[in-house]
């Protein structure tokens, strides 16, 4: 199965109602990834309003990495010490 075939399968099996990009017709689970397709794949051929929805889903995106990153860097610390409490009291 070639690239091309893999695209189009994803793309004949998603709901009627989902957000497709205008230019290459690819279906997305939300607005907000369609736009970032759209600024990432097609970004010459876009107008100004849908530059500053890229702009918006971006700028959204980089939150949300932020703070998972975030979370994921607190449960790291939280076990690391977690596993040095434990060391130290049960350690013989």
């Amino acid at each position: 199965m070639t690239a091309a075939t893999a695209d189009h399968d994803r793309t004949a099996d998603a709901p009627a109602d989902a957000p497709r990009c205008p230019y290459c017709a690819e279906a997305f689970p939300s607005e907000r990834l369609r736009d970032l397709h759209r600024g990432l794949e097609h970004y010459d051929a876009l107008d100004a309003a849908e530059r500053d929805a890229y702009e918006a889903a971006y700028r959204s995106e980089t939150e949300d990495l932020r703070s998972f990153r975030l979370r994921a860097l607190a449960v790291l610390v939280v076990l690391y010490f977690g596993f040095l409490m434990a060391y130290a009291v049960f350690a013989v």
